[in-house]
């Protein structure tokens, strides 16, 4: 996955550059390029990245071979996003050879698990920043420019960069990310964000709903709240000592205007409560969908997994999300192959699919990661084979899944929100539902939507992945 800043420095911001900090000086004129990795809380953290850069007199650039900076911010979760971080580093000591004044930085969650690796054994980059070290990366890049390796992946328990207004990049204008807190205290035993982005702390609600507002007020009209676990939001006014939990956040967000759709991801099944469905069952802008990883359908994995939940638990959440919002998509996580999984196991799993009905599922097979709780405890010993065979029938019961949700929804009306233009034509719309589907339909004749409306469409075909649809009034 590939994320470009598109945004330059704007005029205010090269005059205050000009006239302020002599070392600021030295910056103007240098670009830098990012690439970012992974989940969705990376590419929220380069927007972060990216408003800081810029207002230390930075330019950004969609060409890395111009760039000054070269940015990876990395993603740990599975081994095959590491190998292609790795190929990227060796493509760069490449261009180094050619432009030895450029400076690599490797950022996020790869860049805390493997610091001395990368800096010492491999020399691969020039400065590794960690996800809480981000406000230190103009001093970093001082530090490397003199030849030193700039290191800081110090993890923080309070910082949430709750005063930083992000650089929206690569947007669509329509819909943005806002970051509501960090960190995860699940010790998922596969999992190895606890390692790389620490303990979990919640951002103050008046900022992220000042963000939110912000957005609104500059045209956009979708926010996904995002975090590790957002169910788990707590944050407490230290002025009236009043807790907010989840839901009164929602609630808050959704109430800044009709026209703004919300979402969120994502969620731990423990977590998500009868508070939050009854909320976003009282918004009709707060979006019916969510994102209920199970990670296997096996209590007994489930427990090596240290997921604190059993199958039927997982179930009757889901049976409960239904009952409350029977429009409600849902979405998972799946690991096939985890440590000492068995055929009945795999079993298990399938069968909590066909009962969930998943709209969409992210499927993988298990990936040892160093460091995590199942690395120290358990033995990855299912072979790669079988993980793929199994991986091959769960990906097979989705695409079942996706194709009886879509051909059920043929013939309905829904509200939509355009994105843009269709990949394949500038003839049509693209945009998606409450139930997060891709909706594909002809523009009208007079013209008069654009990106950002709102429009009811009817749902004529479909596709595995794509509603085929009429603008009807």
């Amino acid at each position: 996955m590939l994320e470009i800043v598109k945004k330059t420095i704007d005029e205010k911001r090269q005059g205050e550059a000009f006239s302020g900090d002599p070392s600021m000086e030295q910056t103007i004129g240098k670009k830098f390029f990012i690439e970012s990795y992974g989940c969705s809380m990376n590419f929220s953290d380069s927007e972060i990245i990216a408003s800081i850069l810029q207002a230390e007199g930075f330019g950004s650039t969609k060409n890395e071979e111009e760039a000054d900076l070269i940015f990876l911010n990395t993603c740990s979760i599975r081994e095959k996003a590491e190998l292609t971080v790795r190929k990227r580093l060796t493509e760069f000591r490449k261009l180094k050879k050619v432009r030895p004044t450029m400076l690599v930085g490797m950022l996020g969650c790869m860049a805390e698990r493997l610091k001395s690796k990368l800096l010492e054994e491999e020399k691969l980059v020039d400065m590794v920043v960690g996800p809480d070290a981000y406000r230190s990366l103009p001093a970093l890049i001082q530090e490397a420019e003199t030849g030193t390796k700039a290191v800081n992946v110090l993890l923080s328990r309070e910082e949430t960069y709750a005063d930083i207004s992000p650089v929206r990049l690569n947007s669509n204008g329509v819909s943005a990310f806002v970051s509501i807190m960090r960190g995860c205290n699940n010790m998922c035993t596969f999992c190895v964000v606890p390692f790389t982005r620490g303990r979990e702390r919640s951002r103050d609600d008046v900022t992220i709903v000042q963000e939110c507002q912000d957005l609104f007020d500059q045209g956009y009209r979708e926010v996904t709240l995002l975090g590790q676990n957002v169910d788990s939001y707590y944050w407490v006014d230290p002025q009236t000592n009043h807790p907010i939990d989840f839901a009164m956040l929602l609630e808050k967000v959704a109430k800044i205007s009709p026209l703004l759709r919300v979402r969120f991801s994502t969620s731990h099944p423990k977590d998500i409560t009868d508070k939050v469905l009854f909320t976003m069952r009282d918004h009709s802008n707060i979006c019916r969908y969510i994102h209920l990883p199970v990670q296997s359908g096996s209590t007994r994995l489930l427990q090596l997994m240290n997921r604190t939940y059993t199958r039927e638990w997982y179930l009757a959440k889901i049976r409960r999300i239904k009952e409350i919002m029977p429009d409600c998509a849902i979405s998972s996580d799946i690991i096939a192959g985890f440590c000492t999984e068995e055929e009945s196991d795999h079993l298990d799993t399938i069968d909590v699919m066909k009962q969930s009905a998943y709209e969409y599922s992210y499927m993988f097979v298990y990936s040892e990661r160093p460091g995590t709780l199942a690395a120290k405890r358990y033995t990855d010993d299912v072979d790669m084979e079988t993980k793929k065979r199994r991986l091959s029938e769960i990906v097979s019961i989705q695409n079942s899944l996706s194709f009886e949700s879509n051909r059920r929804d043929v013939g309905k009306i829904f509200e939509v929100l355009i994105e843009g233009e269709s990949k394949r034509s500038d003839k049509q719309w693209m945009g998606r539902n409450s139930q997060y589907k891709v909706m594909v339909f002809e523009k009208a004749e007079n013209q008069t939507h654009q990106k950002g409306d709102y429009v009811m469409v009817k749902v004529d075909d479909f596709t595995q992945a794509t509603l085929l649809c009429t603008i009807v009034n």
